[in-house]
């Protein structure tokens, strides 16, 4: 299941061709994880809320969800550096799911009620480099914070 994207991961330049849809649910999943990580506090509300958004995004069960994550986890371990991890994202994922990964990456970070600066900062360089326009990015932290 892994296999797929791990050699993307390690390729030199991503291919632009679509991911397969496990690559990318483990794509999605692994910078929601790669996010609650930034903090060095991966707390189990974190892990939680992770689980949610994939039950949410895929319609899948709370049990699938969890072993999407922990492949996740696995992924973004394995992820040398975000920059190639997501320059992967943005050439095979159409916009429309790249600003709904904003909204969720949102809906994590303000999911404690506080805004830590690692995190910030993380976020923001990832919106840029999955090349979500700043305006879209305020767009879908009010997304976030009504969800």
């Amino acid at each position: 299941m892994f296999d797929s994207l791990f050699k993307r991961l390690r390729a030199p330049d991503p291919a632009p061709d679509p991911l397969e849809a496990n690559d990318a649910r483990l794509a999605l999943a692994a910078l929601l994880v790669r996010l609650a990580r930034t903090d060095q506090d991966y707390a189990d509300s974190e892990k939680a809320l992770i689980d949610r958004i994939l039950t949410e995004r895929y319609g899948i069960s709370a049990a699938e969800a969890t072993t999407l994550r922990h492949g996740a986890e696995e992924v973004e371990a394995a992820a040398s550096d975000t920059v190639h991890f997501t320059r992967l994202i943005k050439a095979a994922i159409p916009y429309e799911d790249r600003f709904a990964l904003v909204v969720d990456l949102w809906r994590l970070v303000l999911a404690d009620g506080v805004r830590d600066h690692a995190e910030n900062q993380f976020l923001r360089l990832v919106v840029r480099l999955v090349g979500v326009n700043d305006v879209d990015s305020g767009l879908a932290r009010q997304q976030a914070a009504k969800a």
